[in-house]
């Protein structure tokens, strides 16, 4: 893996405006190669994405989708700069595609990592730091584990970090970047709320919810 400098990184944040994480990633793909890495943020849609982001998205729609069956819905607001944009078809598309994300995903229940509240964070390392697993390991292994485990289960209940269940060659983040970059708006998932009849014990929820992601991923 080539050495990827700090000042590599900013020269591709500079020239893409993308993330500084995005560039380290693109870098680390492309053996360090500017252009190439530069080629791959457009490609994935995320070069001047982030130049975008911190515009103001108060336009948008509230998008919906019941599963067929009616025993999962979904209502989920999406926002953009303009009604202009709100208006087109790609964006209306990307709507309905998050709001089948959310039908799909038993587990996620915010829209980022940072949206989750930090006692809800604290509850988790509790339980995860009580498991007879790590019984007589040291406390700065312990916490090591602790906290790779935090960390991944943080991200199963944050909505933009999922897998795109029609590409998961990407994540739910990647995919509005890729319609940030399409559109030339800042897009922002700002709520969303998910209903499943009779609220069934969890078992049955996920293993539907997974029913829900193969039908939805493949078309139907």
């Amino acid at each position: 893996m080539a050495d990827i400098s700090a000042k590599d990184v900013k020269q591709l944040r500079d020239k893409t405006g993308a993330g500084m994480m995005d560039c380290k990633k693109a870098l680390a793909e492309n053996g360090g190669d500017l252009q190439k890495s530069i080629d791959w943020l457009r490609k994935k849609g995320i070069a001047s994405a982030d130049k975008k982001a911190g515009k103001t998205a108060a336009e948008g729609l509230v998008g919906s989708y019941i599963h067929i069956g009616g025993r999962i819905g979904v209502l989920v607001e999406v926002n953009c700069q303009t009604d202009f944009v709100a208006r087109n078809e790609a964006f209306q598309d990307l709507v309905r595609s998050i709001a089948m994300q959310i039908a799909a995903s038993a587990e996620v229940e915010y829209v980022r990592i940072e949206d989750i509240p930090a006692e809800i964070a604290e509850k988790e390392k509790a339980i995860e730091m009580g498991k007879d697993d790590l019984a007589g390991k040291p406390d700065n292994v312990k916490e090591k584990i602790v906290q790779g485990r935090i960390d991944k289960r943080l991200k199963q209940m944050s909505l933009v970090d999922q897998q795109y269940i029609k590409d998961p060659n990407i994540t739910v983040d990647e995919l509005v970047k890729q319609h940030v970059a399409q559109l030339g708006e800042n897009i922002r998932i700002r709520r969303f709320v998910r209903f499943v009849l009779g609220e069934g014990i969890e078992k049955e929820e996920s293993d539907f919810a997974a029913e829900v992601a193969a039908q939805i991923a493949g078309g139907k």
